[in-house]
Formats: C-alpha cells, structure tokens, sequence
C-alpha cells in the first residue's frame, strides 16, 4: 500500500508540474481585423506603429546577410570593433567551432575594458559547455540565463528568451533567424549545414533593438543601462533619405507573454488582411490556427497571390511539420502556394507583403512565437529592399518542391493521424 502510494502522488507532482510547466499564462485571443489601406499606405505605416508600440522611423540603412559564411563575419566584425558595449540576446548559443569564435571575440572586447552582456535562454543554451560559460565570466563578461528552472517557478520555463539581437555600441543591430551553432555556418551546401537570413541595419532603429534588450536584461538582472554607451544619439542617416523620403523607415518591435501582449500576432494577421497583391513568406515552423487560415483564404479571395516556403524532409523538429501539414488542406483549396525547401534545414523567417514592407527577425509562424515565447522583429517598408528580398526568396523557391492539393490527399492514414494527434499539442509548438 506504500509504495502504491507513492507511486501515486509522484504521478499527481508530475501531471501538476507538467500542467504548469505547459500553460499559456494568459487566454488566447482570436483576432478579427478589418483593414482599410494596403500596406503601402502611410496610415498603415502610422498604425504599425501605434499598434505595436515602437514609432516606424526615417533614415535607417539594412543589409540582408544570406547563410552563415556571410551572418557570421560580419556579426564578429562587428564585435571586434566595439569601442563601448555589446548586447547580446540569443536563444541558441552551443559548443562548437561558431560558439568558440563569438566566446573568444566577446571575451578579447570584455578585457579591452568595453561593457559586454549576453542574455542566454535557459533551455536555448542548454548545450552550452561550462568551459566556454567560463571563459565568458572570467573575461569579464556579464552573463545571465533568462529563466532558468525554480521548484515554484517551473512555469517560466515555457516563457523562453527566443530572441535575436546583437546590438553594438547603439548604433549597429543585427537581428534575424540565426543560431550561435555549427549548424547554421558555411553556405547552406548539405544537410549538415542550414538555410538561414540575418539582417545588418544602422540608424535611428537600432536604439529600439536595445531598448528590446534592456527590457529583459532588467526583468532578468534589475539593472537598468542607459547612458550614452548603450543609447548615443544617432540621426537619420543623409545617405539613405536624400533619395526617398519613405526609404530607409523602419522599427523593431518586441512581443512577450510577460505583458499580455500579441503584438506579433497583430502584426502578421494585419499585414495579411492589408495585402492587395502578394505575400510571401519563409517560415521554418509554420503552424497557422484557423484565424491565420481564414485570413490567408480571405487573401486569396481578393487575388492575393501567396507562397509559403517551409521546411521538407530535412527539419530539426519533425512534430512541427507534422502539426504544419495538418492544418494545410484549406490553404491548398483556396490555392496557397506550400513550398518545401529540399536541400537542407530551412530555418528563413522573413515576410514580404506587396514587395513594399519587410518583416525579419526571431518569430516564426506558431503559437509559441505569438503568445509563449519573447520575440522580436524587424519591420522595414522600403520598396526597393522588398524587391531585393524577393529575389532572394526566389532563389529559394528554385530550390523547394511545391505541395499540390493532390499530393496532400493523398498522405497515408497513419500519417493523418499522427499529424491529428500532434495537432492537439498546437498551443505549444
């Protein structure tokens, strides 16, 4: 009787810690939107920006960096060149050769007497090694773990750090969807070597990506930074506006279920419901609810032409792309492009909608990223960068095999009810 017993209270903890470990902290919202102008209009500019809080403003410059082979010299240079502060966000940092390489530049600034400070996600960071913990701290690097396990705080768990940032003295930002991991270097050239898209861009945003930093460096450390090291005065860059008054805006807003926000939620659903002639959309975990559905079909029913590019067989995560598949039929039928990228991990998050506004950063295309997860993003609404992302994303497109509504239908039982089965756990992929 004892040990049955004890069997069942052990049983008891663990289903009560799993419910915890597994709430959403908050009720879901099912958004209805009505839009009024395309995105190309500067009240939808103007809204974005009052929506989702941080103003769109003039004067930024950007460069997309393709693969780790061009994302991580360039991240590196620009540590090794930081005369005040780095701030570093990330939700994937592991051993290796790419995480050796940041360690070693952070480290070599830290000793140069710059203030360094990198915020890893508990879970993210998990295969971090304690060496390279180590070489961080005793450099004089101020490292912290956003939430890291507690018996009465198990919850926070699922309230993950999966944001990208990399801000350097104020006034270069990097942001995207790109790991501190061997898998994401070289060139995309194998299955052992990732697709990926990060984002380079100076001017007067890049003080909101810091801004997205201090707030969980000060929920996490209860210091708050903000002197001219972290947060120069940085006008809009001449180059950028002297040719176009709408070039070169942007804004970098941030979403976290610590404030019951669904700011990217918003974001996407309204830029969906706004387009007038085509979105595009690289997501390496696409798992839409039936209010991002209806607004797709909604789309299409306007003439929206819609590609979606998304993982195939080479997938970190294969609940998610069973989960993904399952929502898929109405998409087909209304006539939705689902591409599947074939050689390697797809691992892109970036939206262009009506090749004017730019959406790149950590989130992806789940309910984890709108309403567990703290997630940030870049949104740029420039015509002429939007082009340039489609060119990219063509290229992609080359490289992916389309879904036809048939090939769907015909997936075998089993797979239909795996994919029914994992569909449930939705709320957490």
């Amino acid at each position: 009787m004892t040990a049955v017993w004890v069997i069942a209270v052990f049983a008891t903890l663990t289903i009560v810690l799993l419910l915890v470990n597994l709430g959403v902290g908050e009720k879901k919202v099912a958004y209805r939107i009505d839009a009024f102008y395309p995105v190309e209009d500067p009240q939808f500019v103007h809204v974005m920006g009052v929506l989702l809080g941080p103003p769109v403003v003039a004067g930024n410059r950007y460069e997309a960096l393709v693969n780790g082979d061009r994302i991580f010299p360039s991240m590196l240079a620009a540590i090794r060149d930081a005369k005040h502060s780095v701030a570093f966000e990330t939700y994937i940092y592991w051993s290796g050769a790419v995480g050796q390489s940041f360690a070693d530049a952070l480290a070599e600034r830290a000793r140069a007497g710059v203030k360094v400070h990198v915020l890893l996600d508990w879970v993210g960071s998990g295969r971090m090694s304690d060496g390279l913990l180590d070489e961080l701290r005793e450099s004089g690097v101020q490292i912290e773990r956003y939430h890291p396990p507690r018996w009465l705080g198990l919850g926070r768990l699922n309230n993950r750090t999966h944001r990208k940032l990399l801000v350097v003295d104020g006034t270069i930002g990097f942001t995207g969807g790109v790991g501190i991991a061997d898998q994401w270097s070289g060139d995309a050239q194998d299955a052992a070597h990732w697709r990926d898209t990060h984002f380079r861009f100076e001017g007067p945003v890049v003080a909101q990506a810091q801004a997205a930093f201090m707030d969980n460096w000060m929920k996490t450390k209860g210091v708050v930074f903000h002197g001219t090291d972290y947060f120069p005065r940085v006008g809009p860059l001449d180059d950028v506006v002297a040719d176009d008054e709408r070039a070169g805006t942007a804004q970098v807003f941030s979403g976290s279920p610590n404030e019951g926000s669904g700011s990217m939620e918003l974001m996407y659903l309204l830029s969906i419901q706004s387009a007038v002639r085509s979105i595009r959309l690289s997501s390496s975990y696409f798992v839409p609810d039936r209010s991002a559905v209806r607004e797709f079909v909604e789309a299409r029913s306007r003439g929206v032409a819609i590609q979606v590019i998304v993982p195939g067989g080479h997938i970190d995560t294969k609940a998610v792309r069973k989960a993904s598949k399952h929502m898929w039929g109405p998409l087909l039928e209304a006539g939705v492009e689902i591409h599947e990228y074939q050689p390697t991990m797809f691992h892109v998050k970036v939206m262009i909608v009506d090749e004017f506004m730019v959406s790149v950063g950590s989130t992806n295309f789940d309910d984890r990223s709108f309403h567990l997860n703290d997630e940030s993003n870049l949104n740029i609404y420039d015509a002429a960068f939007a082009r340039q992302q489609v060119t990219i994303f063509e290229a992609d497109l080359a490289n992916a095999r389309r879904v036809t509504l048939d090939r769907w239908k015909k997936r075998s039982p089993w797979e239909k009810v795996a994919e029914r089965v994992v569909s449930l756990l939705q709320s957490q992929l």
